[in-house]
Formats: C-alpha cells, sequence, structure tokens
C-alpha cells in the first residue's frame, strides 16, 4: 500500500485470550499487534478485557494514541 492511500480497514476487532500464555512468544505477538494497528493508524475493537494478551494489545493501541472500543 502506498502512503498516499487511504487504508481500506479504520478499524479490526480482536478476540484472544485474558491470560498471557505459557510462552513469551505469545505475549511477543501481542506487542507486535499493537503495534501495527498503531502504526497503521488503526482502532481497536475489543471485549474489553485488561488483563493478558487483550490488555497487552488494548494498552499498546491506547498509548500509541489510536482508539480502543
Amino acid at each position: 500500500m502506498e502512503n498516499n492511500c487511504e487504508p481500506i480497514f479504520k478499524r479490526v476487532c480482536v478476540f484472544c485470550g485474558s491470560n498471557s500464555g505459557h510462552r513469551q512468544v505469545f505475549s511477543d505477538a501481542a506487542i507486535e499487534l499493537g503495534n501495527e494497528l498503531v502504526r497503521r493508524k488503526m482502532d481497536l475493537v475489543y471485549g474489553g478485557g485488561s488483563a493478558g494478551l487483550m490488555g497487552l494489545i488494548s494498552k499498546r493501541v491506547h498509548d500509541g494514541g489510536c482508539r480502543v472500543l
């Protein structure tokens, strides 16, 4: 996608665990997803959990200046 194009999606809905999982790779992937949403200036629609993987994603998106719905 070129920088001057509007993104097709402005929001993405994510459902994942309220637990961080047993392996660090899960937390790393959640943070990476949050970073990518911020990079693309996409809002997050999710179930409202603030713990575990959902908490990591929502905090990163919120801290990055995007909306968390």
